[in-house]
């Protein structure tokens, strides 16, 4: 069933108003029904950000909804059952009979509702068994030890026997109605306690920390290994160095212990970025998706702060996952002429704090790996290849990969029947996964090209999606393979196998 928006302000803005007027227990339903609509909005909801937002709503409308409990609570402290007689005495009740009497208490209640504002020594028609304190000779009131009537499940009122039973009685209910009413407040406070911890830090690093929530945290990536075709060889050895650990911790100790950090390797397009994002989904981790452009600030001194920030971030949403894609453009080779004081400092920092997150993997719900990207692996520093133990080629995709990769694409595309992708598959060797999509929307587009051809704007602006979404052919995929061509050398491969022949470690 769908959830109303302006049914959830509504009846928050009643909540309020009866919380407000002091009718406590009206107002906590209210609460509570609001807390559920909500959570029902979340589970409809995928963008992650948005869900963000809800959920901040719900912690908000929990903390006041746990306000109106308490003070419900606070009120229930004055709700105590004892006889008229002994509470007031008997010339109190004589009194409470001739202010009823008196015109001040009117049968219509206008007296009452009249001065309800203005005079505060008016008091409202007293209900059944309440009893009311007359004010003290110099005009001051007395305390007020009013009975409030009993809620009860049944209506009828029973009378005290000689042996006190009707006292016995509601101590029992009371008893039973703050039991029922605590497990009723638990039960509703596990279904909306889905406030998910954040990191806080003091000073002026607030702003750093916020910056670092805004541009790379990703909750959820969404990401699994059946979105990423082929690469099976570089699957299964990201999921014994990284997923596996999370899976059995029990076994990764001692020399079995996570790797520090694995760096992929590859052509680019290849899907090392989509690799990364299913490690994080399939571990169910945080993704930190990091890049030179967030770890870095022109004012001194504030790089390196970003980098610690980003370690310490991690440790405290751990388990989670760090990737740095393109980590040459971060961490390339120290000691060259060309190199500043300040990129070396932040190079320092993060050698620092990847040593720092290896001494701290003994708890396997505290693990931060570090996944890096690169398509220059020689260039990247020798200390930080050291520390990125686990090092995997990811190549271009094969002849079965590229046929997968053609149907993930043109899944949602119209294709004629007589349409062979092995054969389309096989005329693409050599073209990388970025390669075969830009084919697949280059072949998408083929038949809506034609049909425009030699028409005015107007003209194309009243053609009907029928006549323009029609099935890609095979020659549309031959024509678009014949304009996209492939953006990895024979030369670059050569130089990537040489370096995995020396460096690799898969």
């Amino acid at each position: 069933m769908a959830v109303s928006l302006n049914e959830i302000s509504d009846n928050t803005k009643l909540a309020r108003e009866l919380a407000l007027t002091g009718n406590y227990e009206t107002s906590g339903v209210y609460y509570q029904g609001v807390i559920q609509q909500i959570n029902r909005l979340l589970s409809t909801i995928a963008d992650t950000a948005r869900k963000a937002k809800w959920q901040l709503v719900q912690h908000q409308i929990v903390d006041e909804y746990d306000k109106v409990t308490a003070a419900l609570r606070a009120t229930q402290l004055f709700k105590v059952d004892v006889p008229s007689e002994k509470l007031l005495g008997p010339s109190c009740l004589q009194y409470e009979e001739s202010v009823r009497d008196s015109s001040l208490w009117s049968s219509s209640g206008s007296s009452w509702n009249a001065h309800q504002t203005r005079d505060p020594d008016v008091w409202p028609p007293l209900a059944p068994g309440e009893q009311k304190t007359p004010k003290s000779q110099n005009g001051v009131r007395k305390p007020q030890n009013r009975v409030a009537p009993r809620k009860t499940s049944s209506t009828a009122v029973k009378k005290p026997d000689a042996k006190g039973n009707s006292n016995n009685n509601k101590k029992e209910d009371k008893k039973n109605f703050k039991k029922d009413e605590k497990e009723k407040n638990d039960n509703d406070r596990t279904d909306v306690e889905v406030e998910e911890k954040k990191f806080e830090s003091s000073g002026n690093d607030r702003d750093l920390v916020d910056l670092l929530e805004r541009d790379i945290v990703q909750k959820n990536p969404n990401i699994r290994w059946d979105d990423i075709a082929d690469l099976y060889e570089a699957k299964r050895l990201l999921e014994e160095a990284v997923v596996l650990p999370m899976w059995m911790p029990d076994f990764f100790k001692g020399i079995r212990r996570p790797w520090k950090g694995v760096l992929m390797v590859g052509p680019p397009g290849t899907g090392k970025t989509m690799l990364a994002k299913a490690v994080a989904t399939e571990c169910g981790t945080t993704f930190f998706n990091v890049s030179s452009s967030t770890l870095t600030s022109k004012y001194r001194g504030e790089s390196e702060k970003l980098v610690r920030l980003l370690f310490e971030m991690a440790r405290f949403y751990a388990p989670s996952t760090i990737f740095i894609d393109e980590i040459d453009s971060l961490c390339s080779r120290r000691g060259s002429e060309s190199e500043h004081e300040a990129s070396r400092r932040v190079k320092s920092e993060l050698l620092v704090q990847m040593d720092g997150i290896s001494s701290n993997n003994d708890d396997p719900s505290k693990v931060v790996m570090v996944l890096a990207a690169t398509n220059f692996p020689w260039d990247i520093d020798e200390a930080l290849r050291r520390r990125l133990e686990k090092r995997i080629y990811i190549p271009l995709p094969n002849s079965e990969g590229r046929e997968s990769l053609l149907k993930i694409n043109l899944r949602d595309v119209k294709i004629d029947p007589f349409v062979n992708l092995s054969d389309v598959a096989k005329k693409l060797a050599g073209y990388s996964g970025a390669d075969i999509t830009n084919v697949c929307r280059d072949a998408s587009m083929m038949s809506m090209r034609k049909k425009i051809a030699g028409l005015k704007p107007d003209q194309i602006r009243q053609l009907p999606k029928e006549e323009l979404d029609l099935p890609v052919s095979a020659a549309d995929f031959y024509e678009a393979i014949e304009r996209c061509n492939k953006s990895v050398s024979q030369e670059d491969l050569e130089k990537y196998d040489k370096w995995m022949n020396e460096f690799g470690s898969s």
